[in-house]
């Protein structure tokens, strides 16, 4: 177990406090793999006062910040931005790509499987 300290007022004088933190085993949400929150990063969080865990490993995290600052450039340059984004198809398995980024959790199909289930909603 990792005791933290932390520094107290202006005077520079290390205290514990009662706060102790361990290493956590989290899942990402983007590629589904388990990374390590370690007990210093849970003391930043603590210390900016943020209250959720982190959902993305650190380079799903650089690549969706990469994505965002992507988007953000083309719209403050006017270029209107074409994206293709790989994936693989909810239904089928089959690797596709889509003209947007995906939402988390929410499933992606191939063109021919879209279809499919719309017209399957259309009949019934």
């Amino acid at each position: 177990m990792a005791q933290t300290e932390i520094a107290t007022g202006s005077n520079g004088k290390w205290s514990h406090t009662d706060t102790e933190f361990e290493d956590r085993a989290l899942n990402c949400v983007d590629c589904g793999e388990s990374f390590i929150w370690t007990a210093g990063e849970q003391l930043f969080f603590q210390d900016k006062g943020l209250r959720n865990e982190p959902k993305r490993c650190k380079p799903c995290k650089q690549a969706k910040n990469e994505r965002l600052a992507a988007i953000a450039a083309a719209q403050a340059s006017g270029v209107r931005q074409r994206i293709e984004v790989s994936v693989q198809c909810a239904q089928c398995g089959q690797q596709t790509t889509v003209p947007f980024y995906p939402s988390q959790g929410r499933p992606v199909y191939c063109r021919s499987c879209f279809l499919s289930g719309r017209s399957s909603e259309a009949t019934a």
